[in-house]
């Protein structure tokens, strides 16, 4: 299983989202610090679900990143969060 696969089906697991989607950034960060050529460095996340209703933005974002620790030990270098509940 990829980096990419990983990353959602943890996501997947924990939060249950109405919506989800990742995409690899990785190619607009070509010969960047982090970057790596074979790609699934830096990543962008929209995710939508009710575990984020009333959750100031930082403790949404320590959340996913405590859930996705070992991702970034092992070569995940950046993801930008767009974390919010889903609207009524």
């Amino acid at each position: 299983m990829n980096r990419h696969s990983r990353i959602l089906a943890t996501l997947q697991s924990h939060f249950s989202p109405k919506l989800m989607e990742l995409n690899d950034d990785s190619h607009k960060h070509h010969g960047h610090v982090g970057a790596s050529p074979s790609g699934e460095t830096h990543y962008s996340l929209l995710i939508e679900a009710e575990a984020f209703r009333g959750l100031p933005r930082v403790k949404a974002h320590q959340a996913i990143y405590e859930l996705l620790k070992s991702e970034f030990e092992t070569g995940l270098h950046a993801l930008a969060i767009t974390a919010r509940a889903p609207q009524p």
